[in-house]
């Protein structure tokens, strides 16, 4: 195994396999390829962390990181940092090539002084890697009530006292709603890969 910064003749293998890995999980189809695709000239995307993983020398793994922020309750600004997507190749999942990935992505993270993550994902699969409901930090979701501990919203602080005692609310950076916000360019740029078959599944967040 095999970890590495993505190179660009790497971008379209890493695209499809962000294709492949996120097709029809949380929608019919999948938006996460093209969100890659346009963050890589978002001034918010962190080179220094866009990582593969290579297995038998092939990608079977990648993570991305971008820069963001919460709005403090005094309506301050206070700087923060998230990731995703995550992929593992379908042929590689469940078998422990994603923690890894994730664990070498968070060391890389912290030492380059990034001191608080939150995203949206599985805690199931996340508390392994240090992450916890973010309402516990007192940072709340902007799409949920404020008082709600929201099961899919989470948060690591990897340098400790960085978050403090603090309270705010976080909204994820406008990068990752760029399919939705581009539906002709993004229907574009979907049709240069080969057609796969959408499907409405159980679990399916939309």
């Amino acid at each position: 195994m095999n970890i590495r910064l993505e190179h660009s003749q790497d971008y379209r293998e890493v695209e499809n396999l962000t294709r492949e890995a996120f097709w029809n999980v949380y929608r019919p189809g999948c938006t996460e390829h093209y969100v890659l695709n346009q963050y890589r000239s978002n001034p918010d995307f962190i080179p220094e962390l866009d990582l593969v993983m290579e297995e038998d020398d092939r990608i079977i793994g990648h993570v991305m990181f971008s820069k963001a922020a919460i709005t403090l309750d005094d309506g301050t600004v206070f700087p923060s940092w998230t990731f995703g997507p995550i992929s593992i190749h379908p042929d590689y999942k469940r078998k422990g090539y994603g923690l890894k990935l994730l664990n070498h992505a968070l060391g890389k993270a912290r030492a380059m002084g990034i001191g608080l993550l939150q995203m949206e994902g599985n805690i199931d699969f996340y508390r392994h890697a240090g992450f916890g409901l973010a309402s516990r930090l007192h940072i709340h979701y902007h799409a949920e009530p404020r008082d709600a501990e929201v099961p899919y919203f989470l948060a690591q602080e990897l340098i400790s006292g960085y978050w403090g005692d603090r309270e705010g609310t976080y909204c994820p950076p406008k990068g990752y709603f760029v399919a939705d916000e581009n539906p002709d360019a993004f229907k574009a740029y979907e049709s240069t890969f080969p057609p796969k078959e959408k499907l409405r599944l159980p679990g399916q967040l939309v």
